[in-house]
């Protein structure tokens, strides 16, 4: 069944449309996550850390000096101790969460226990889980505590239909001294994709119907002496004589997260200034001694200092994947949380629709240059679009925001190609257009020599053997004054279609109609040794035709028509003759003179098919024929014996 034009091109539309969103979704979940990765990485290494963050790490040198893991408990005391008696530090934020028992240290545990309350700048560390408590755990008595674990106040401005539903159904359960002991809590949830990288992390935690804030978030109100912070659809907000936040965010079943901006790391793990927490202990240790401490107490002055481990033993390695490390510390992440809020500097990320919308825009665009422009000025256009784009989002993403980079770039690659492959499509179908055009003008077999060397055609040409048959109606300008101009076109239209797929069918070329003659080579340029026998098969069934078409012209009260038909073999220049303007493949020579001749001789001789002595030379195998006699032809000296052709002795 064929297809019309218009549902061709709708059955087109609609696939190219559904290869362009699918194109679409699996391109952007595989390459949307590594460009923004490859983005933040390198803009972040002008990004430095600030000096108002440092890190104190339970690491491998503290292992060294104070022994391997676990340690008993009052060493955490004793970092908690010096931080907030002997330093002026600001903020202690302890990136950790105690929820099993030393068994092997009871006192330990009972001495933790019972001074973790003291510290007034202490913040613990929180887990929200999206599973329900265990049966060892009373809820309704956790979720009470819970709810004095945080000082802040938020003002939730948000619309109803943006909250969602609660994705956290617990947190992490706590030992329940320390849970009841310690005095604020922040939450230390972190969104891992994925591929397995954090890009962001939770500012709030919707629980229980109440907000509770990030570690960073509650360090950064302790830091600063903000205490009240409002949240709409897109940002949080809070402001002081000293600092102002307005940090953007989304919020996702009742989750409320930013975009974390990194800072520039030397060694892959940490971007923030970091500590042993064997120094700080040795320090608290000297002092009570009455020594030096190894640490001088001026660097933690009106600073925000994060604790945590990260050390090769199993239960304190802490790397996470991110943007711009593969091996970043846990700890720095939650401090990079509140260098953030201090910056005021998050990620801002465009919304799907405005990524689709770019993808779109650079698809069409670079179409329309491939459209309207030469090639090598649309490819010079596309390449230009697709650098400034790079630039262009290399500039957003140095100013925190993040939009996609790959899938515009590689759909203005798409473009290009569909682009050409439409055109190459659209042009193939109008040269088939144009070549079936023009073989109703020229014979096929010339117009497919003329496409297969499009790039060297010139004048010239060059001799050959061949064999011209000419073909021409009898009286038929007679006829012609008998018959109004519309049936004599329509005779002769009939005529010439079935006589020509006959040539063809021979391997001969129809080379012009002359009026109501036709002349036709065998030999050029379709290369066949066997071009006479053929020009004489081809002959004996274009008069089997024409005895047909008499039979059905006479029914339809039509003049009855004969032909006569000469054929000569012989050289012949054969080639492109004209100027450079105007060419025309044809053949020149005597062949073609006395072929015309020859035919002419029917009349006299009252004979259809008559062939010169040349062409019986290398026929006479296959053929039955009767000698005429020898004739003058005009232009040849010599007279030449003609014969004519009774029958095919074998047509195969």
């Amino acid at each position: 069944m064929e297809i019309s034009g218009k549902k061709s091109f709708a059955l087109i539309f609609v696939a190219s449309i559904l290869l362009f969103f699918l194109s679409y979704l699996i391109g952007n979940a595989i390459f949307q996550n590594k460009s923004y990765n490859f983005m933040v990485k390198y803009t972040s290494n002008d990004n430095i850390a600030s000096d108002d963050v440092i890190l104190v790490v339970i690491d491998d040198k503290s292992l060294t000096e104070l022994g391997r893991w676990p340690w008993k408990r009052n060493r955490t005391i004793q970092i908690f101790d010096y931080l907030e008696y002997y330093t002026d530090a600001k903020v202690i934020a302890y990136d950790a969460v105690v929820m099993a028992p030393d068994f092997e240290n009871p006192k330990s545990d009972k001495y933790f226990f019972d001074n973790v309350h003291k510290y007034d700048k202490l913040i613990a560390g929180i887990g929200f889980m999206n599973e329900n408590f265990g049966d060892n755990i009373d809820a309704a008595e956790y979720n009470a505590i819970l709810t004095e674990k945080s000082n802040l106040k938020i003002i939730d401005k948000r619309r109803k239909k943006q909250k969602g539903e609660n994705f956290y159904k617990s947190f992490t359960p706590f030992l329940k001294d320390y849970f009841k002991n310690i005095k604020l809590l922040g939450s230390v949830n972190t969104y891992q994709d994925q591929d397995g990288y954090i890009r962001r992390i939770d500012q709030l935690v919707e629980y229980n119907n109440a907000l509770y804030p990030s570690l960073g978030l509650i360090a950064y109100s302790k830091f600063t002496g903000i205490n009240e912070f409002v949240l709409d659809d897109e940002y949080i907000r809070a402001k002081n004589d000293k600092y102002k936040l307005k940090i953007p965010i989304k919020t996702d079943s009742g989750i409320v997260f930013s975009y974390i901006s990194f800072y520039k790391t030397k060694d892959g793990m940490y971007s923030h200034k970091k500590i042993s927490a064997s120094d700080v202990i040795k320090s608290l240790e000297n002092i009570q001694q009455g020594k030096k401490p190894v640490l001088d107490a001026e660097i933690f002055k009106d600073k925000a200092v994060f604790v945590g481990a990260n050390a090769n033993a199993q239960a304190l390695f802490d790397i996470k994947r991110t943007p711009i490390s593969d091996t970043f510390a846990g700890v720095d992440i939650q401090a990079t949380n509140f260098n953030n809020l201090i910056d005021n500097k998050f990620f801002t990320t465009s919304s799907v629709y405005y990524d689709f919308a770019i993808v779109v825009f650079a698809f069409l665009s670079v179409m329309v240059f491939v459209s309207v422009l030469p090639v090598s000025t649309a490819l010079l256009c596309a390449s230009c679009a697709m650098l400034l784009y790079f630039v262009f989002s290399f500039i957003m993403y140095d100013n925190r925001i993040a939009i996609g980079l790959i899938m515009p770039e590689i759909f203005m690659l798409f473009a290009i190609g569909c682009g050409y492959s439409f055109k190459y499509l659209v042009e193939g179908k109008k040269k088939e257009k144009i070549q079936t055009a023009m073989s109703k003008y020229i014979s096929k077999d010339v117009m497919k020599n003329v496409v297969q060397n499009i790039d060297s055609i010139k004048l010239g040409g060059k001799r050959a053997e061949v064999t011209v048959l000419f073909a021409d109606i009898r009286g038929f300008t007679s006829i012609s004054e008998k018959l109004s101009p519309v049936e004599v076109t329509k005779i002769l239209n009939e005529y010439f279609s079935e006589l020509v797929p006959i040539i063809e069918q021979y391997n001969g070329i129809l080379n012009k109609f002359m009026g109501d003659a036709i002349l036709a080579i065998f030999g050029e340029p379709i290369k066949n040794e066997n071009h006479p026998i053929n020009a004489v098969k081809c002959a004996n069934k274009m008069l089997k035709k024409v005895r047909l078409l008499q039979e059905k012209w006479l029914n339809e009260g039509k003049p009855k028509i004969e032909i006569g038909i000469g054929i000569a073999t012989g050289d012949v220049f054969i080639g492109n003759i004209g100027s450079e303007e105007r060419l025309e493949y044809t053949v020149i020579g005597d062949t073609v003179n006395t072929a015309s001749r020859i035919e002419n001789y029917n009349k006299v001789y009252r004979t259809n098919f008559l062939i010169s002595e040349e062409t019986y030379l290398k026929v006479q195998k296959y053929v039955d024929v009767i000698k005429i006699r020898e004739v003058s032809i005009r232009g040849k000296a010599k007279k030449i014996n003609i014969y004519e052709v009774l029958r095919i002795l074998d047509d195969n």
